[in-house]
């Protein structure tokens, strides 16, 4: 097996080959998701006192639990006075590395749109979740492989990770690669987010900690792309809950992945569904809502504002509807044509192939 990772071997890269066609059982993902991001808006105008709650609850939650996936735990009786107390005491560095993650949440539930997915962001939040341990923040200066040790001592190589030496080199090229990936559109945002995932565990930068730097990622990227369940519903539970799958897809979608061979889409799905899990959860606590009057119209701006935020900035009335489930495309032309007049948004070109983006934007290319 070659320990090599070239341009064409991430996950990312082999999207942009075109070689990966989106499976049907992830299509459904994908529409799911998109549903539930449309109404995101409408839930968190409801009830803000019972989201508060989640949200404060939330945050406890991922700490407890992205860390205890990874072995790193502290007693129950203990939480609270280690991640609510302003400047706790901390017992042992278990209980330092949970409050870490902790704070890097925090950053992220704050400052989403202000943390760009960088090397930097990388090894600011490993620093975080590692504390004041000698190689916080700092990619790994060895080999690490991926053992699974069992109950009798036997131990065996589950994935060899790329090597210290070109672990630099693959950040750098993960990162270009993810933003590449939303300009060009080379797959669904959500799916390249799963993607980046399973190819940072690959990668495994880091001698320790990568597990719960993935899930950091998780969180800013789902933000960035407008999936904000993460704020009021632990991913990380979740995750801990299906952590034998967990493990059992991301080896699966692991095999070949040094020589650009792997099946991704059983990782993809798992993320996937981890989402999906996340917003029924929030419906459950929240409640299924309807929307008032005049709210489809408010949707319908939001799901514009959305589409147009980030690259590359335009959108088809097609991925409009995507964003704004129960919506009629009556009703989204017709809120298209009121802002186009607003001088809010611009159209370019005519019929399917008519394109949306901000009169700026649009000026830019004449």
């Amino acid at each position: 097996m070659s320990d090599s990772i070239t341009s064409t071997t991430s996950t990312l890269r082999l999207f942009a080959t075109g070689r990966f066609a989106i499976e049907a059982g992830t299509a459904w993902y994908l529409g799911d998701l998109g549903e539930f991001r449309g109404k995101q808006e409408l839930y968190t105008r409801q009830s803000p006192q019972r989201l508060k709650a989640l949200r404060e609850h939330a945050i406890i939650e991922s700490a407890v639990s992205s860390s205890r996936i990874e072995g790193v735990s502290i007693d129950p009786a203990r939480v609270r006075a280690v991640l609510a107390s302003p400047r706790p005491l901390f017992r042992d560095r278990d209980e330092e590395e949970v409050r870490g993650y902790r704070d890097a949440l925090k950053l992220i539930h704050r400052q989403a749109a202000a943390l760009p997915i960088s090397e930097e962001t990388i090894r600011r939040f490993h620093a975080s979740i590692r504390g004041r341990i000698w190689d916080a923040g700092q990619y790994k200066n060895k080999d690490s492989d991926i053992i699974e040790r069992y109950p009798d001592g036997r131990e065996r190589v589950r994935f060899r990770t790329v090597t210290a030496a070109q672990t630099a080199g693959a950040m750098a090229a993960l990162v270009a690669d993810w933003e590449r990936c939303l300009e060009e559109r080379w797959v669904p945002p959500v799916i390249a987010l799963a993607a980046f995932n399973l190819d940072f565990l690959c990668i495994h930068p880091f001698r320790d900690g990568n597990g719960r730097v993935s899930r950091l990622l998780w969180a800013l990227q789902s933000y960035h792309l407008g999936y904000e369940v993460g704020r009021y519903i632990s991913l990380e539970r979740l995750v801990e809950q299906r952590k034998d799958r967990y493990y059992e897809t991301l080896e699966q979608s692991s095999q070949g992945w040094h020589q650009g061979e792997h099946d991704p889409w059983s990782y993809i799905n798992f993320v996937l569904s981890v989402m999906k899990a996340a917003y029924q959860d929030l419906v459950d606590r929240v409640g299924e809502i309807r929307a008032p009057r005049g709210e489809k119209r408010s949707l319908v701006i939001s799901g514009i504002e959305q589409l147009t935020a980030g690259p590359p900035g335009s959108f088809a009335i097609s991925e409009l509807e995507r964003a704004c489930p129960g919506v009629s495309r009556d009703m989204i032309r017709h809120v298209l044509r009121e802002q186009q007049e607003k001088g809010k948004i611009a159209c370019k070109g005519r019929g399917p192939g008519a394109v949306w983006m901000k009169p700026e934007a649009a000026n830019k290319g004449n």
